[in-house]
């Protein structure tokens, strides 16, 4: 609700270093709560075999975890658009950063199946509904024309900076925990667990007594802003009409099959043959974070140097070499050329991700109904939080070791290569309109 007004605020100043200034500190807040809220609620991507042991639970039962998740993602994406269109979304983001801190503190219990299955329900409505769309749909306004790619690219890098931190400080919580003082892995994990929510839980405090003085004046803008939306369903009926939309939400969909692969890298590096410990695993996994920075920021400055959409077109071909690679070559037996592959993989699915969003630009969406498109390309966009970890989890556990992750991997591989079909075809879309 407030958003439209900040920008436009902040548009009588554009140019100035004060208007500047302000936008890159809100990008800021908003890189702290995206880096902050996810990592809890993944610990798979660096602890999946210390979680299932700590939970007691298997790899299928993981599956409906994150297939659960994934639903209550998918309800929620549309809802959080239209939500998004009409509430400040830093009112939204404390109330979600809160709210997994509290669920993370009863996660931290390690209890029973049924209740892990209503915890990572109400983490699909902390970081789904009142967080995912006013996320993305403050950082498209606060970012000018020509810095679409720069300002979600400092976006997903920022965030993967402050996850690859916390996930440091975790790693080396952890060990010190089970090997310094010799206590269990299920107390090292809970460690973990707590490290997360308390951070969850003091960034959202903060947010929630954060004021802006260019906040005076706004509600009033922003009533009469809200005032001339449409219908819904008309605003659905224009949104679906647009090829554009549909074919950025198969990017989406099928760049984030490549991101989904690397939150069961730690388990292969222990489970696939390779010999690792859970500790050793965990690191370079870890290591594996801190290319997200450096994927999202990289991939985003020359986004807007060489356009978005190319950029994003090639990255999405150098994910599926790796991956091919990651299938191959297992068998040689080479765990530095595995662990480089895991690397670069990770750094390639960072840079899709700083880049899929900064192509939404180029779309022909109006402004008033920026939150509800966020809300549909997410919601089939992001779907396969509901279908991968099912194919994850019945594979590896009817297929284990490596022959079951070179099956999910050639799956994810496929689909991620479809990808690069929507973007060639995308491209060649604008160019005729650009051309009409």
């Amino acid at each position: 609700m407030h958003a439209k007004g900040d920008i436009a605020a902040h548009g009588e100043q554009q140019g100035t270093i004060g208007s500047k200034l302000y936008r890159y500190t809100q990008l800021l807040l908003l890189v702290l709560a995206g880096g902050t809220i996810y990592p809890v609620i993944y610990l798979r991507q660096v602890y999946q075999t210390s979680m299932i042991a700590a939970l007691a639970i298997d790899n299928q039962q993981l599956g409906y975890l994150y297939s659960l998740l994934g639903a209550v993602f998918m309800v929620s994406y549309l809802p959080s658009g239209w939500l998004a269109d009409r509430i400040a979304p830093r009112v939204l983001i404390s109330v979600s950063l809160l709210g997994t801190g509290a669920l993370a503190l009863w996660y931290a219990t390690l209890p029973e199946f049924h209740v892990l299955l209503l915890i990572y329900g109400g983490f699909g409505l902390t970081a789904g509904l009142t967080f995912w769309a006013p996320l993305v749909k403050r950082v498209k306004l606060l970012a000018g024309k020509k810095e679409q790619g720069r300002f979600f690219g400092i976006l997903d890098g920022g965030r993967g900076l402050v996850e690859a931190l916390l996930a440091t400080a975790a790693i080396s919580l952890f060990a010190y925990v089970r090997e310094d003082r010799g206590q269990t892995l299920a107390e090292g994990f809970q460690s973990v667990i707590h490290l997360y929510a308390y951070a969850c839980l003091a960034l959202g405090v903060v947010l929630g007594l954060l004021r802006d003085p260019r906040q005076a004046g706004v509600a009033s803008r922003a009533g009469k802003a809200s005032a001339i939306k449409g219908n819904l369903f008309q605003d659905l009926r224009l949104l679906a009409g647009l090829p554009e939309l549909w074919l950025v939400t198969a990017i989406v969909f099928c760049g984030y099959h490549f991101f989904w692969a690397t939150y069961s890298f730690s388990a292969y590096l222990e489970e696939g043959g390779l010999g690792l410990s859970a500790t050793m695993a965990g690191v370079i996994t870890t290591i594996k974070l801190w290319m997200r920075p450096v994927g999202g920021i990289g991939g985003g400055w020359l986004g807007d140097r060489f356009t978005n959409l190319r950029v994003l077109t090639w990255v999405l071909v150098l994910a599926g070499v790796g991956m091919f690679g990651l299938i191959t070559l297992p068998r040689l037996q080479i765990v530095p050329l595995v662990i480089a592959l895991i690397i670069f993989i990770g750094l390639m699915s960072y840079a899709i991700r700083g880049l899929y969003w900064a192509i939404l630009d180029q779309c022909p969406i109006p402004e008033r109904v920026t939150g509800l498109a966020i809300g549909i390309i997410s919601v089939a966009g992001y779907s396969p939080d509901v279908l991968i970890p099912l194919v994850n989890g019945w594979v590896t556990q009817k297929i284990p070791g490596t022959l079951g992750y070179q099956i999910y991997y050639t799956y994810i591989l496929v689909m991620g290569s479809l990808g690069v079909v929507a973007a060639i075809a995308l491209k060649k879309r604008l160019a005729n309109r650009s051309r009409a």
